[in-house]
């Protein structure tokens, strides 16, 4: 590296952006942004658009009926030189979306003590899109990226992505690379691997009947909600990967009657794609099958990620991004999740896609999720440097 390449250029200027890095984040923490608050979603998204215009990029904007729109940030770069690739655009992604209640950001502002920040969604991921966001720009003042450059923010992915996903895999199809900036593991790892998951709801109708004078009469939703519950979670394989859990339940009308209705949600978590359709015929067979002479239930898919594997373009990513991020300082290792991300979908498609690349966190989907702030300047010059790497690496 000399002293005038585009890398010192970049990575010089990211080490002093902490600051304002901290300034963005602080205004993305503190805005209200649940899934399923799509005013809040966008109102951080024009936190990256008004970023992106004071720099020059430019953003477009996909219209999300329901959630968050998309947006998709560019930023020009040169061709691949050696991986004789097609595909050139390198793909930064992230999604805006949190999984707190509306105010949540009032009652737990945004908050830095002894090197630690928090507040809501500080690393499930904004974060994440901060350092996109940065790196995004050094590449916009600097230059020298081995091919275009697009920034993807979405903003449903924490519900499984229904109305992003058809935008994620368009885009990963024209892909080069993936990096997705959801949190870094608490060790400072990446990860290369996880599960897929379906997360479905059946309701059952029964019978209402006084319980006391005309008990014979009434048909009990919760007794066959029990024997359902007890015939899905008998599904649980944990030598393949597999668990099948019933996480929320709910049902009848008073104690005084027998039930006349119930639901419950299922959430399966799978490794091997091949499994998904194993289980899930299973469970609809038990869906189907009726322990209480007399109910009907029927089933009903909410949500849905694909499993995020390692290809060997992949697994050649990784190594890439591993051996840049030492020159950052970090040791980096690779590990599997058991939870879901939008990455598994462009892993689906073909694109080469590396997960959890973002600055490093823990404790997400709760009060005590956090954020290391001295992790936000060497993951983000990390990723600039494997942007670099990608024709020395033959991807």
């Amino acid at each position: 590296m000399t002293a005038n390449s585009p890398e010192s250029a970049i990575t010089t200027w990211l080490a002093t952006q902490e600051g304002a890095m901290l300034r963005v984040l602080e205004a993305m923490v503190n805005t209200d942004g649940g899934s399923y608050d799509k005013p809040g979603v966008d109102a951080v998204g024009r936190i990256v658009q008004d970023f992106m215009a004071e720099r020059g990029i430019p953003v477009e904007v996909i219209p999300q009926a329901q959630y968050g729109d998309c947006l998709k940030a560019r930023v020009a770069g040169g061709e691949a030189l050696s991986s004789g690739n097609e595909k050139q655009q390198i793909v930064l992604m992230g999604h805006r979306d949190t999984v707190f209640p509306k105010g949540e950001p009032a009652r737990r502002p945004f908050r830095i003590e002894n090197g630690i920040a928090t507040g809501p969604g500080v690393a499930d991921m904004k974060a994440g899109l901060v350092m996109n966001m940065f790196v995004l720009a050094a590449f916009q003042q600097f230059g020298g990226a081995p091919g275009p450059l697009l920034g993807l923010f979405t903003g449903d992915e924490e519900i499984g992505s229904p109305e992003g996903r058809a935008v994620i895999e368009a885009t990963a199809r024209e892909a080069r690379v993936v990096f997705n900036s959801e949190p870094g593991r608490p060790g400072g790892g990446v990860v290369t691997g996880r599960k897929g998951g379906v997360f479905s709801v059946f309701d059952i109708e029964g019978k209402a009947a006084h319980s006391g004078g005309n008990f014979e009469a009434g048909i009990s939703a919760i007794g066959e909600l029990a024997a359902k519950v007890t015939a899905l979670h008998a599904l649980t394989d944990l030598g393949r990967g597999i668990t099948v859990n019933v996480g929320l339940v709910s049902g009848g009308q008073s104690v005084n009657t027998v039930a006349p209705w119930a639901q419950g949600q299922i959430d399966l978590r799978y490794r091997e794609p091949a499994d998904r359709d194993e289980v899930m015929a299973r469970i609809h067979a038990i869906i189907e099958r009726s322990y209480v002479p007399g109910t009907r239930a029927r089933l009903a898919i909410r949500g849905e990620f694909l499993p995020l594997t390692q290809s060997a373009a992949a697994a050649k990513l990784f190594d890439m991004y591993r051996s840049a991020a030492g020159e950052s300082g970090l040791s980096v290792t690779g590990e599997f999740s058991g939870g879901c991300a939008d990455s598994g979908f462009t892993a689906a498609v073909g694109a080469p896609t590396i997960c959890a690349v973002g600055p490093v966190g823990g404790k997400a989907h709760s009060p005590e999720e956090y954020l290391e702030v001295a992790s936000l300047v060497p993951r983000a010059q990390a990723m600039a440097r494997a942007i670099l790497r990608l024709d020395r690496a033959g991807l």
